[in-house]
């Protein structure tokens, strides 16, 4: 199983599944189980979410995927989370993998982390950003979001969340798990995403559910993140701009990401680019 080093000198598994074009899947390959399973399962989400999209993509590339999220948990990074050292990490596990050039798709930050990457890189064939809008992205909202999470880090009672109900989701992070979310999103306030445009120039995709709008309770300074807003309001300027978009009718932040849902807009896409 190939392995690359990452910014800070930790190193991240990837799995290979699949034969043609390269694409960048950071997602985590193996499937959930036991209780963690059944509490996707009861949240609408598919526990093996990145199997499901390795193996869907599978029949026509090669899929290297890899648990960048479970990594970052797993090994924080406070202070060095930021554009510059994703877009590097990124580009290490394209060197694992042998790919001169690739496609890269991600989901929420992993999709801006994207957006950021493409900016860093002339290898990308192609760059599909799911759950975050490429143009007016809720970079301040996110801020706000992040730093909120790091005041509750640490306490966690273990009470049960219901399932659908955010309001009642806890935040089980430490510090350094919440701290490294900061730091990402402060290194963005000053990121204009119209203007960084006109330095992408691969074929790209974006999409979101049309109903993906999160409102934060009062934990969270009521703080109202809106994801689909940009992508339908600004449709007719992405598309101009160069974008694909698939707006995806009723869905959610969480169910536009199941595989049932992404793969028939990713997979005929990537086919017929890449």
């Amino acid at each position: 199983m190939p392995k690359a080093g990452l910014h800070d000198g930790s190193t991240i598994e990837i799995q290979v599944h699949g034969a043609g074009p390269t694409v960048l899947l950071p997602v985590d390959p193996e499937p959930a189980e036991g209780e963690r399973a059944e509490a996707m399962r009861a949240w609408g989400a598919d526990p093996a979410l990145g199997r499901s999209l390795m193996e869907g993509l599978g029949d026509r590339f090669r899929v290297a995927a890899f648990d960048y999220e479970g990594h970052v948990l797993a090994h924080p990074k406070p202070a060095t989370l930021t554009p510059d050292n994703i877009a590097a990490d990124l580009l290490a596990v394209a060197d694992a993998v042998g790919a001169a050039r690739f496609a890269y798709y991600g989901y929420s930050w992993l999709a801006l982390s994207g957006l950021q990457l493409a900016l860093r890189t002339d290898r990308l064939d192609a760059l599909v950003m799911g759950g975050f809008p490429p143009v007016g992205g809720p970079y301040r909202e996110m801020l706000a979001v992040t730093r909120a999470t790091l005041g509750l880090a640490g306490t966690a009672t273990g009470k049960e969340a219901t399932p659908g109900d955010w309001s009642t989701v806890e935040v089980d992070l430490s510090d350094a798990q919440a701290r490294q979310f900061v730091t990402l999103y402060e290194a963005l306030q000053d990121f204009d995403d119209l203007a960084a445009q006109r330095r992408i120039t691969c074929p790209r995709l974006c999409f979101a559910g049309s109903a993906d709008l999160i409102e934060y309770d009062e934990r969270w300074g009521g703080t109202r993140v809106d994801i689909a807003g940009p992508i339908v309001r600004r449709r007719a300027e992405l598309e101009a701009l160069g974008w694909t978009v698939a707006v995806l009718d009723g869905l959610d932040h969480a169910q536009a990401m199941q595989p049932a849902n992404a793969l028939p807009v990713l997979g005929p896409w990537l086919a017929a680019r890449v």
